[in-house]
């Protein structure tokens, strides 16, 4: 296989490999860190998904999802996988929060630092979304 094959990703940095770990590392201690009082079920969050109109049968399945998604981030086999995933769980808390009139930055924030970091760290990705300077 040579340099130019098109199986061969492209070189990448030592700081863009550590800038996006650390980038994704960021959004995965969030979903981890919130999956975790889903399944402590404090009464503040019992409150906070009566507030947001969801049942409270639901905060479980919620943080398996969550949890699920931010491992499936964090292994760099399946990292792909869990982004799509992220950014699809960071869609539904837009929505939910901007049904219910409140600021939704943190959610946005977090799907946008799980991919930022991702592009980083996978240089595969910058052959499907290539930028004019290459941050390599």
């Amino acid at each position: 296989m040579t340099a130019d094959s098109p199986t061969t990703a492209p070189a990448l940095s030592r700081k863009a490999f550590w800038v996006g770990w650390v980038l994704s590392i960021l959004p995965a201690l969030l979903l981890l860190f919130s999956a975790s009082l889903k399944f402590i079920r404090p009464p503040a969050v019992v409150e906070m998904f009566a507030h947001l109109g969801w049942p409270e049968r639901s905060v479980v399945p919620l943080g398996i999802l969550e949890l699920t998604c931010a491992l499936l981030f964090l292994i760099p086999r399946t990292a792909v996988l869990g982004a799509i995933l992220v950014a699809g769980y960071m869609g539904g808390a837009i929505a939910t929060h901007a049904r219910v009139g409140e600021p939704f930055f943190v959610q946005a924030g977090v799907g946008l630092l799980a991919w930022l970091g991702l592009y980083l760290r996978e240089p595969r990705l910058g052959e499907l979304i290539p930028l004019r300077r290459p941050m390599r």
